[in-house]
């Protein structure tokens, strides 16, 4: 029997944004390591790069939950005819907190950071707090579009990010700029300009409406909020167990891995547009009640993503190397096999991701945030196992994701054989009829 539902309204203009965001991603993070990365030295690639995770780690974990939730509750008020400005308001005001604790930790670590990510970059340093700033305001931005149906500006906010980027970036290469700041800044800006873009001749965003407390956005944004900082950590583990265990003789070992880290990525690419068009349906099946059909659901986007997950590992171990000097030229140095590995992380992630979202549709926060934790701790136990720098970041994402995986669909399980009726579910991603995306958009 065919799934009842339709695609939620927007699916393919969000699809499309995750696309073209992505497409533009590789090829900006392309475009830089043939710039930066010299034969002798790739150090200017490796700070570029420990920007794009900083950023990417902090923001999306601090902010898409106050996107996600500001979508759900002004949807919900949509629905009743209340104005829903006074909430965008206050979740601004948290959202601005957040920031500001971010901007505070960044400070308080600013030499470490300096000296070890960024090798003394300054301008770099400088880049990671405008990013702050901006991505608290683009995902404040994309929760009010989403709660207020506006899809196709949602979708166009983040296609123009990485169009902007794109452009900018092209520029640098043509004229051969070789300054890794100057790449920051690419990195971080163009999420100001897509704002400027997606909102033009937007109106009635804000309307008047009843004051919002805190409670309303949701009682269990705590959960959200960490989870969403685990997942986002988990998603570039290997990353961040090369920087934290290389010595400084292996900096430039370590911007290669990085390299081939976006190579195994490629399957999260196709996952994005997988995941816009199928997973909202698990939220509406669930505020609806349809057990069977939501089981259904859920069967059918796990064997699509194992599916996508098989092709990235099969494709790292056979094609990996060849895949990222096509992306980053000659001076790309990762083995198949070391590819082939990152993969296996990268499927088990993916497959962790879509247990998530399930569990997210039926509200059982906690099991998602604590089960991302099990992937984390997996993360330290496979960085342990071996003293080969590939090896332990390459075991420690493939075991951590794995973790979280199981964990994931052990919750899951038992979430299902409990006999609680999916009915009794407030539903996110659509609420009296007006939906709104619930997706945890990893960034490539």
């Amino acid at each position: 029997m065919a799934l009842k539902l339709p695609f939620p309204e927007g699916t393919y203009s969000v699809a499309a944004g995750i696309a073209v965001g992505g497409i533009t991603a590789y090829a900006f993070l392309s475009l830089a390591y043939r710039q930066l990365a010299t034969t002798d030295s790739k150090v200017g690639y490796k700070a570029v790069f420990g920007l794009w995770v900083i950023v990417f780690t902090i923001c999306p974990g601090f902010f898409q939950p106050i996107e996600q939730e500001v979508g759900r509750a002004l949807a919900s008020r949509r629905a009743q005819g209340i104005g829903g400005g006074p909430l965008v308001k206050r979740a601004a005001t948290l959202g601005g907190i957040l920031a500001f604790a971010a901007i505070v930790v960044c400070l308080a670590a600013m030499s470490p950071i300096t000296n070890t990510v960024f090798h003394h970059s300054t301008m770099l340093y400088a880049s990671l707090i405008i990013g702050i700033v901006a991505y608290y305001l683009a995902y404040t931005a994309r929760g009010a579009l989403a709660g207020n149906g506006r899809f196709g500006p949602y979708g166009e906010m983040i296609a123009a990010e990485g169009i902007v980027r794109l452009i900018a970036t092209a520029v640098l290469f043509v004229v051969g700029v070789r300054t890794p700041g100057v790449y920051g800044l690419v990195l971080v800006l163009p999420p100001i300009a897509a704002i400027g873009i997606s909102l033009r001749g937007q109106k009635h965003l804000l309307e008047p409406g009843p004051k919002a407390p805190y409670s309303e956005l949701s009682t269990a944004l705590g959960w959200l909020l960490a989870g969403s900082l685990l997942l986002q950590a988990l998603s570039y583990a290997p990353y961040i167990t090369a920087v934290s265990l290389a010595k400084p003789s292996q900096d430039n070992l370590v911007a290669d891995f990085a390299a081939g880290i976006l190579i195994a990525r490629i399957p999260l690419l196709g996952f994005q547009a997988i995941q816009a068009a199928l997973l909202p349906k698990l939220a509406r099946l669930a505020g609806a009640g349809e057990e069977v059909e939501f089981r259904k659901a859920l069967r059918q986007i796990c064997m699509i993503v194992l599916a996508v997950g098989l092709i990235g590992v099969v494709g790292g171990f056979a094609v990996g190397h060849l895949a990222g000097t096509i992306l980053f030229g000659n001076k790309f140095t990762l083995s198949n096999t070391d590819v082939g590995l990152l993969a296996i992380g990268s499927g088990a992630f993916i497959f962790a991701l879509t247990l998530a979202q399930a569990l997210i549709a039926l509200r059982s926060y906690a099991a998602s945030t604590l089960s991302w934790l099990a992937g984390i701790i997996g993360c330290v136990v496979g960085a342990s196992l071996t003293r080969d720098l590939f090896l332990r970041s390459e075991l420690s994402y493939a075991i951590g994701a794995s973790c979280a995986a199981a964990a994931m669909l052990g919750c899951l399980t038992v979430r299902l054989r409990s006999g609680a009726p999916m009915a009794a579910v407030e539903h996110l991603g659509s609420v009296g009829g007006h939906e709104s995306f619930d997706l945890p958009i990893v960034e490539i």
